[in-house]
């Protein structure tokens, strides 16, 4: 399998009207998509499913995304608490491979839904 390589900068927040769109979103819109996701633990269950969290070039995506952890995009995550926690848990190898068990999905996600209920 050849390594993909992620981007080394993060797209720009307000895209330029040349960059080139996939299925007529930018290469943000489709970033910021995918990394609320990862607040879903059940999604992140599912990756864990399809091995895709064992997957090198998968884990250095993941650390791209840490981009989203700064203030110039945080304000664009609708639910950041999760998200942001997601994107620092999936930085530890241990977690890619405690989060395939259905049960630490569950766990994660009440605990998580208490925490957005305090706020």
């Amino acid at each position: 399998m050849a390594e993909i390589k992620p981007p080394s900068t993060p797209p720009p927040a307000t895209p330029p009207s040349t960059e080139p769109l996939y299925a007529g979103f930018t290469r943000f819109e489709l970033e910021l998509e995918f990394v609320q996701s990862l607040g879903n633990p059940f999604y992140l269950n599912h990756l864990a499913s399809q091995h895709l969290l064992q997957d090198p070039a998968f884990v250095s995506y993941l650390d791209y995304l840490q981009y989203f952890t700064t203030q110039e995009y945080v304000s664009y995550l609708d639910y950041p608490g999760p998200t942001l926690k997601a994107l620092e848990l999936l930085q530890q190898e241990r977690f890619r491979q405690d989060i395939l068990s259905p049960e630490v999905a569950v766990a994660l996600a009440n605990t998580w839904a208490e925490e957005s209920k305090r706020t």
